[in-house]
């Protein structure tokens, strides 16, 4: 025990009554309920205490000391009369002896109840993070995130694996992100970059001869914050495997992934190994997602011949899916709502029908659909009493379209949510290639370092056809957990032949392939073994864990929405001295 303290504030109990004992921790709240007789409440990091205020003397101490001040109380224990079964220590009470401050709160005014923090502006919290971490119920996340990377760290040591760690200034890369850039101060005018993940150097401890490497690895990437995705900075767990295949990859992850969530989860039910492998057009298709949330039965179907010709102008000459749910009672208000939210989020249109009592469409477009009723009762298995709702558009738009009406109904009408547990899958068989939705123009799917599915012969056989290129599947993978890409991963190139023809038909030559992976270009020349790997995200992992909504609750110290540290103030201004340190010239653009 620490010189300042006998014992901590959630450690006594009524075996303890007459001891006399020193706690220290922060003042919570004070109830006076005589001249000088009040109840204070004792909180440090392991819980809270009763303290009894019976003296005159101590009264008035306890009347100038302002709420949160650190403070150290000796006194005696004793049994309470009005127990508290809550509270661990609601057994007994101290009487103090002495109070002495330690570290006074000089604010009268707090920016929010320490206990109610989580009710507060989010702006607010994380200006004050330091009080709001004070919350036991805040704190329990960044507890239970220290406990779970720890046995992130003892299965995989235990599974032989190496924990090494790679450099933070680096090259930057062309690996899906923008960069963070440092300049470089003994080489003006050039920069070194922040790892978006450690992917080229766990790569090149394969070719170096490491068999198996992981690392609680920080990544960087300059992107738009989600609830799902914090941005600036976040941790993942980093894994590499030489001689290895996409299979022994995916097992040894779910011998970790299936523990820890067993161990650690809000749920009692964990997917058993191994997962459900799903293929990435399978997934589109049936779920309208690569991040399929299996927790929800419904799937989508495709109608489009069913209602071509029907007169209904976005069907024509597009690509139609629907979802059916049955025993649908919401009302028309309801409908509305759902049409609405589906196009907020997708800015595409959902359409809608219903089955009255005598098996006829009714409502929405069923006056395009009435002669199709018996081709869709029957794709469809309508019954009275049924609703569809409906997306059309080219081919991609009406999936991801309907994947969020999958969602919605599937969360919103009851009995179609079985919420309480993980539900857990492979996606798999990523395309290597798609169509840049900004450029236009052939672009990596998924991840450059991929290796294609049937090698050079695949690449080969596509070249200079598009349609080819955009069917050749790569042997990637992701990890989804309740509708959360959770982990993602691939068998790597270790090709260099192979790797500079994948490269080339994005337009990038082997000279810019030497150039933007000089060091693991030049490496598999001299021999690299066959190698996979992945990376579940460990932000991400612990927000699932811990049912938040928010990956910034399980985050110690995290940037807003928009990439700032209230907190710390950052980004901020620096001086001209070291702009001038760096050869930065700064031109801002009204």
């Amino acid at each position: 025990m620490l010189q300042s303290r006998t014992n901590t504030c959630g450690e006594l109990r009524l075996s303890d009554a007459g001891k006399t004992v020193t706690l220290v921790g922060w003042l919570e709240n004070v109830r006076e309920v005589g001249a000088n007789f009040a109840f204070l409440v004792l909180r440090d990091f392991y819980g809270v205490t009763q303290i009894v205020v019976e003296t005159e003397e101590i009264m008035q101490q306890i009347k100038a000391i302002n709420k949160e001040s650190t403070i150290s109380v000796t006194g005696t224990v004793r049994e309470r009369e009005s127990k508290n079964p809550k509270l661990p220590t609601g057994d007994i009470e101290v009487v103090p002896q002495s109070v002495q401050v330690l570290g006074k709160c000089r604010h009268n005014q707090l920016p929010f109840e320490i206990n109610k923090s989580k009710d507060a502006d989010e702006n607010v919290r994380l200006k004050y993070r330091y009080l709001d971490l004070r919350n036991p119920a805040v704190k329990s996340n960044i507890i239970l995130r220290c406990q779970v990377v720890a046995e992130l760290r003892r299965l995989m040591t235990e599974k032989g694996f190496l924990e090494i760690t790679t450099p933070i200034l680096t090259a930057s890369s062309p690996e899906g992100a923008r960069d963070y850039l440092v300049p470089a101060r003994n080489h003006p005018g050039k920069f070194y970059a922040l790892p978006q993940a450690p992917q080229q150097f766990k790569q090149l401890l394969m070719t170096s001869g490491f068999d198996k490497y992981f690392q609680i690895a920080p990544c960087f990437r300059d992107e738009d914050a989600r609830a799902d995705r914090t941005p600036g900075e976040f941790y993942q767990m980093d894994m590499e495997m030489a001689f290895a295949t996409q299979a022994d990859v995916l097992s040894t992850l779910e011998d970790v992934i299936v523990p820890v969530f067993k161990k650690f989860g809000k749920y009692e039910r964990v997917s058993q190994a191994p997962f459900r492998h799903i293929p990435f057009n399978e997934a589109m298709e049936r779920y309208g997602s690569d991040k399929p949330d299996l927790r929800i039965d419904l799937e989508i179907t495709d109608i489009t011949a069913e209602v071509q010709g029907c007169g209904f102008g976005p069907f024509e000459g597009a690509t139609v899916k629907a979802v059916a749910v049955d025993d649908f009672t919401q009302a028309r208000k309801w409908i509305d709502k759902l049409l609405a939210d589906v196009e907020v989020q997708t800015g595409n249109k959902a359409c809608w029908v219903k089955v009255d009592e005598n098996g006829e469409l009714t409502g929405g477009v069923s006056k395009f659909l009435a002669e199709r009723k018996d081709a869709l009762t029957a794709k469809l298995n309508l019954k009275p009493g049924s609703f569809v709702c409906m997306a059309a558009g080219k081919k991609l738009a009406a999936q991801k379209t309907a994947g969020v009406i999958r969602t919605m109904l599937g969360k919103r009408v009851p009995g179609h949510f079985d919420e309480d547990q993980y539900a857990m899958c492979w996606i798999v068989d990523f395309t290597m290639y798609e169509m840049g939705e900004e450029s236009g123009q052939l672009e990596f799917c998924h991840n450059p370092f991929s290796i294609p599915q049937r090698g050079m012969q695949a690449l080969l056989d596509a070249e200079s056809d598009a349609e080819k290129l955009l069917s050749i599947n790569a042997d990637q993978y992701d990890l989804v957990i309740n509708g959360y890409e959770s982990a993602s991963g691939a068998v790597r190139n270790h090709d260099p032949e192979i790797m500079v023809k994948a490269f080339q038909m994005v337009g990038l030559g082997e000279e810019d392939v030497k150039a933007k992976f000089p060091a693991m270009y030049n490496a598999f020349t001299y021999g690299a073994p066959p190698h996979a790997g992945a990376a579940p995200g460990v932000d991400r992992l612990v927000m699932l864990l811990t049912g938040e909504e928010s990956i910034r609750e399980v985050i110690t110290f995290p940037m807003n929405k928009n990439a700032q540290d209230l907190m710390m103030d950052a980004p901020t201004t620096v001086s001209q001295k070291q702009l001038d340190d760096v050869h930065i010239a700064i031109n801002i653009k009204e």
